[in-house]
């Protein structure tokens, strides 16, 4: 009874996770999402596999390396909307600036 109750929080941990990184990814917006939740997610996510590990406990090797997936992949997620909306910003424009203030001969 014990390890169903941990691998049924696990489970639920993981999907509820995923979810909110499924719908960054669906919406194309990470409005609101800090990196560093992502960022704290990778080091703790990180801690805890190895913890996990080390006193023999699978249900949170189990459940930890799955979030520090779902944490790389979420961070993944919020620099690339990170990336495209300064793209937008400024547009062509950037592009053609960058371009118009090096020098001739380089």
């Amino acid at each position: 009874m014990t390890e169903a109750i941990g691998w049924l929080s696990s489970m639920l941990l993981v999907l509820t996770i995923g979810k909110q990184v499924y719908k960054q990814w669906r919406d194309g917006t990470s409005k609101g999402v800090s990196r560093w939740l992502f960022i704290g997610q990778m080091l703790a996510s990180t801690g805890f596999t190895l913890y996990s590990w080390l006193v023999h406990n699978w249900v949170f090797v189990v459940t930890n390396t799955l979030m520090l997936v779902s944490a790389i992949v979420g961070y993944s997620i919020v620099m690339m909307h990170r990336r495209r909306e300064a793209c937008s910003e400024g547009g062509d424009d950037a592009a053609e600036n960058t371009r118009a203030a090096r020098p001739a001969h380089a």
